[in-house]
């Protein structure tokens, strides 16, 4: 019998700067109350669920997520950088119109120059995705046939959607990616498939924002 491999991805309960707009990359803002009030219902969501390894992005709001996640059922998470947002560089902290004033040639790149455009002291978005893909596919065979927890960025989770269902890197963004939402990935027989996505039942309607 083929083994399967369960994968559940969540992304951080909102921050601050979700709320203002603000593009957070490899910075960090803290949850917001609200933030903190998703991440504590997906805990109790999770309570009574069974996840054989559990990991989370290094940074603040990811891990801070993970903690209010884990406090019902005493999860225990394990930080893994490969799980970090895409470094964004100097277009960090940044709204969208403050890039526009301020870095109008690197904002322009970004949107219109394909997957390999490097963002000056960041990443392209090919590097980006091929440390996301290598995470997944290495907890996939280090946990064969278990079923795993990552809390992470709505980046990550665009890359992997892509790599699960054959996006290519180009292809605009028409998924969503929800704060705290719960989106499930399957591995048989080498193969990946897509159960469920930006399932955020365990919060009250339209309280979840979508990423950038």
């Amino acid at each position: 019998m083929s083994q399967v491999t369960r994968i559940t991805l969540v992304r951080h309960g909102e921050t601050e700067w979700n709320v203002s707009g603000r593009w957070q990359g490899h910075a960090d803002a803290p949850l917001t109350i609200h933030g903190q009030t998703q991440a504590r219902a997906l805990g109790e969501r999770f309570r009574d669920a069974t996840f054989d390894a559990c990991y989370t992005s290094d940074l603040g709001r990811a891990v801070h997520t993970s903690k209010l996640i884990a406090d019902p059922s005493a999860m225990d998470f394990e930080i893994d950088e490969r799980l970090r947002e895409r470094g964004l560089g100097i277009m960090q902290g940044f709204t969208t119109a403050e890039m526009l004033d301020q870095c109008p040639d690197v904002y322009e790149s970004f949107r219109n120059n394909g997957p390999d455009y490097l963002i000056p002291e960041g990443e392209s978005f090919r590097q980006f995705n091929e440390r996301c893909v290598n995470a997944i596919e290495e907890f996939s065979i280090r946990h064969s046939g278990k079923s795993i927890l990552v809390v992470t960025h709505g980046g990550v989770l665009g890359a992997i959607f892509r790599h699960v269902i054959g996006l290519s890197l180009d292809s605009p963004r028409r998924y969503a990616l929800l704060n705290c939402s719960v989106n499930v990935i399957e591995k048989k027989d080498g193969g990946w498939s897509l159960l469920h996505w930006g399932d955020v039942s365990h919060l009250p309607e339209g309280e979840s924002l979508d990423d950038a």
